[in-house]
Formats: structure tokens, C-alpha cells, sequence
């Protein structure tokens, strides 16, 4: 068994074997060597400068969209959503939100400022920065579309701002053009600028009850077509171009399939739930190779999975 790595001056909370089943939403998986919640986002760099380069770094938000295997996280796995969130309006009318807000109050905070165009935020079941790295979007609308500027930190602990036109973004994947060419030290978010436009009604009151009335017509939608009431980790596969990954699954009669406690949702296709919290990360993973083959088997189309998996299998 490896030594703890020991720090100092940190303010935030440090544990050691973790189970990580609690902190994904799937409700599975195995534990992390070491967990960290930093207390704000100068914390999270006082710890990056001291964690050593060689020890591996996973970054977790609400764990809405990730499987970790049974054998657990080798390294550190830094929780940001426990982190004092910030939302608030700037001078040059942009909204700034930390990473570590829940997308969801990101779209009501905006609702309050008569910004219709970020209700699509409170159809995600994760974190600000979660939604930055991975572009997250539902109901045709992407973070990355409103995105000024953001704020990173990188593995060595040093801040900075780079401009929207600074990343490579495209469908569920983001890349800072600088550092992925040159293979420069991976950086984690740690904030962001975003602009939306206001609705065009005449008051603003009637922009709130606008965007307000946006947003509770978008989740009731996500309730009657989503397994909410189930532990799951969101969409499963990304959409193939020109389709729909759950109606190739549905297509395929793939509702229902189990493996283990994991099975494919009834209410929508491209879930996978753990209907009674027993499934076991590879009960998840088996059901998700097994709907790949099916569904490449009998339509051609190789369905790739929009869900981080990692860790170490048992």
C-alpha cells in the first residue's frame, strides 16, 4: 500500500477510501484512493500545486454522467459540487457561474434576469463545469453556444481566462486548441462568462414570467419522458448523425433488457436505470456493450457512449 500524500494548509475536505456509488447518480461503482472537496477555487489550486504530477486526477461534478467501475479510482478524485457556488451578473451583462452550480439554478438564476435562453439548463442533471467540459445540451441548445470566456485552472495549479474562440468544440466533446496540440498540462474549469439573450417581451416582469414559464414547461417534458424517479446517469449513447440513439435502441426492442440489476429504461430508450440500487458498475457496463451489439448487429449504426467510464474493473 502506497503512503498518503500529506498537504498543508488546505481548507477544504480530504478523505481517504472513498466508496464513490454515493457521489454518482447511478448509485454504483467502487471507492477512490483519496477524495478532496476544495473549499473554494484558490483551495483547489493550493492543492494541485502540491499534488504530485505522477499521482492520476479525476474531476467529478454531480457523477450525472459517469460509470466507475467496482474496482474503484486509482489517484485523487476532486469534488467540485460541494464547492460555495457563484452566480451572478457582470457589468458587461454576462451571467458568471462557478463551476461547481448545478446547471439547474444556473437556468433559474437567469430566469430571474428574463433570460429565456438558458431554461435548456435545467434539463441537465449536472454541474456548470461538468457541462463545459463534455458541452453538454438538451432540447436542441449546447452550454458552449452562450460561452464568452472562461476560467481554468490547470493540473499545476495556475489560473487563467481564455476566450470562447480559444476551444475546438463540437457534439459532447471540447478541446483548448492550445493545450491539446501541444499536450500541455490538462486544465479543469472553474468558471464561466456566458451571455444570453433576454426575451423580447416589454417588461421585466414579463421576461421573468417568460423564461419562468420556459423552464417549468421544459421539466415537465423531461418528467413524462424521463425515468427521473430512477438512479441513472442521463442519456447513455450520443445521438449517430441524422437519428436518435433511443429510437435505434427502442427500434431494436431493447426496452427492458437486463443484465444484473442494470436493465434499459421503459420510459426512454437511451437510459439505463438501477431500478432497486443493486446493480453493479460491470452489470452497467455489460448493458452497455450488449445494446452496442445489438444495435450495430441490426441497423449497421455503432452507437458510441456519451457516459465517462473509468476506474478499474474487479
Amino acid at each position: 500500500m502506497k503512503p498518503r500524500i500529506t498537504f498543508d494548509g488546505l481548507r477544504g475536505d480530504l478523505r481517504f477510501d472513498v466508496a464513490m456509488a454515493r457521489h454518482t447518480s447511478w448509485r454504483a461503482g467502487g471507492s477512490a484512493d483519496t477524495v478532496y472537496t476544495p473549499a473554494d477555487a484558490e483551495d483547489l489550486a493550493l492543492f494541485l500545486r502540491q499534488l504530485p504530477m505522477d499521482v492520476p486526477l479525476t474531476v467529478l461534478g454531480l457523477g450525472s454522467n459517469v460509470l466507475i467501475r467496482d474496482g474503484g479510482v486509482r489517484g485523487v478524485v476532486v469534488l467540485m459540487h460541494d464547492n460555495p457556488s457563484v452566480v451572478q451578473t457582470e457589468d458587461d451583462g454576462t451571467i458568471y457561474a462557478s463551476a461547481g452550480l448545478a446547471c439547474a439554478k444556473l437556468a433559474r438564476f437567469a430566469a430571474t434576469q428574463g433570460k429565456a435562453d438558458a431554461a435548456f439548463l435545467a434539463g441537465i442533471p449536472g454541474t456548470v463545469g461538468g457541462a463545459l467540459a463534455m458541452n453538454a445540451g438538451c432540447y436542441g441548445s449546447e452550454i458552449w453556444t452562450y460561452v464568452v470566456r472562461v476560467e481554468v485552472v490547470t493540473r499545476a495549479g495556475e489560473f487563467s481566462v481564455c476566450a470562447a474562440d480559444e476551444y475546438d468544440v463540437g457534439y459532447r466533446e471540447v478541446k483548448n486548441k492550445t493545450r491539446h496540440k501541444a499536450s500541455l498540462s490538462p486544465e479543469i474549469f472553474t468558471g464561466a462568462w456566458l451571455d444570453f439573450a433576454s426575451d423580447d417581451a416589454p417588461s421585466v416582469e414579463e421576461k421573468r414570467n417568460r423564461a419562468q414559464a420556459e423552464i417549468k414547461a421544459l421539466l415537465s417534458k423531461r418528467l413524462a419522458s424521463q425515468p427521473l424517479d430512477l438512479p441513472s446517469a442521463g442519456s447513455v449513447f450520443r445521438n449517430p448523425p441524422g437519428d436518435v440513439a433511443a429510437r435505434l435502441i427502442e427500434s431494436c426492442g431493447l426496452k427492458g433488457l437486463t443484465v444484473g440489476g442494470a436493465s434499459v429504461s421503459e420510459k426512454h430508450a437511451n437510459f439505463i436505470v438501477n431500478p432497486k440500487g443493486a446493480a453493479r458498475a460491470a452489470d452497467i457496463e455489460a448493458l452497455i456493450a450488449q445494446v452496442q451489439q445489438t444495435v450495430e448487429a441490426k441497423t449497421g449504426v455503432r452507437l458510441q457512449p456519451e457516459v465517462r467510464i473509468f476506474g478499474e474493473a474487479v
